[in-house]
């Protein structure tokens, strides 16, 4: 079994990744090895590839990297049937940057559903209050970060354990730039030299630890919503970024038990992929592996009144990015 010729337009249509090749990183008995991906095929990278570098030094020379790759893409021996291994999660990140608010749709409907029952405005008035907010954000604004850590960052090889202190677990499909070279106070017009490739994440998140109630002036407590172990569930797979012509359009979908929760097109994003680069190298120099979360369209659980039990199965695809799917546990009750 070999990969086929290094070409842009290779499809699989039965996991929606398409690039000529893609990199994973597998569990091989006691350890995990990082592979390559063609089609339905996976071969582990050895010292003839990529000689002792690891994947982070890979992505800091990318695009370089990729044009070696492409040899072991070609190369006959040592391939197995992709459904035969068990992946992880395919990127080893030192510092992981959230992207908050930053899809317009998300932004409003999040606001209506957050309705203060006292409120007196209509629906729709409130719907046109929050989208005026919005482009005057994008127009006027900077991006809004906060930090990851990179232990909840998980393979869709992992069940998703929803902690028991809580029956607010949502969901958050988004696209996530893995950066390459280091990127410091970089601008905008050189900010996607940066990037490496792409990945599929989804941030969960515990809507009512949110907000902190003990003193709602300090605002908002992503640390303990967000940084449960397993909430970073990432990949399948690290797609290139030369195989990935628009990032700016690109169709993200999230499928609840076969219904869909979330669809939209990352045209929806108040900030582009360069400007939240730029942003997010103002003050911390981003590293190669790093991820940069870009937000998360309309369709989380709190607007569809739907949070996440046990038992539950998500089926995440970004366009060309492949599908990772999750699977849902509930965290036995702490005596």
């Amino acid at each position: 079994m070999r990969g086929p010729e290094w070409r842009a337009d290779v499809t699989t249509p039965s996991d929606g990744l398409r690039a000529p090749f893609a990199l994973a990183r597998f569990r091989d008995d006691d350890r995990v090895r990082l592979g390559i991906v063609v089609e339905r095929s996976i071969r582990a990278l050895d010292a003839q590839d990529i000689g002792d570098a690891s994947l982070n030094e890979l992505l800091e020379v990318a695009p370089a990297s990729w044009e070696r790759l492409a040899a072991a893409a070609e190369r006959t021996e040592g391939w197995r049937d992709l459904d035969s291994v068990t992946l992880t999660a395919p990127v080893e990140p030192r510092q992981v940057l959230q992207t908050g608010a930053n899809y317009r749709t998300h932004v409003i409907d999040l606001v209506v559903a957050g309705r203060a029952a006292e409120d007196p405005r209509p629906v729709e008035e409130l719907r046109e209050w929050a989208a005026e907010m919005m482009d005057r954000r994008a127009r006027e604004g900077i991006p809004y970060f906060f930090i990851g850590l990179p232990a909840a960052v998980v393979g869709d090889d992992d069940e998703l354990v929803l902690p028991e202190y809580s029956e607010q677990h949502d969901w958050e499909l988004e696209l996530a730039v893995v950066i390459g070279k280091p990127a410091f106070r970089v601008g905008p017009a050189e900010a996607m030299d940066h990037v490496a490739g792409y990945t599929i994440v989804n941030d969960i998140t515990t809507r009512d630890l949110v907000f902190r109630q003990d003193m709602k002036e300090i605002g908002t407590d992503w640390y303990r919503a967000k940084n449960a172990p397993g909430f970073l569930p990432t990949g399948p797979f690290l797609v290139p970024a030369p195989f990935v012509e628009d990032p700016g359009a690109l169709r993200l979908r999230l499928d609840l038990n076969g219904r869909t929760m979330q669809d939209a097109t990352t045209d929806d994003l108040l900030f582009g992929l360069p400007a939240l680069i730029s942003a997010a190298s103002r003050n911390m120099p981003l590293l190669p592996g790093d991820l940069l979360l870009t937000g998360s369209p309309a369709g989380n659980g709190i607007v569809h009144g739907r949070m996440l039990r046990d038992g539950d199965v998500m089926t995440a695809t970004i366009e060309g990015l492949g599908t990772q799917v999750v699977r849902c546990r509930a965290e036995a009750a702490v005596a």
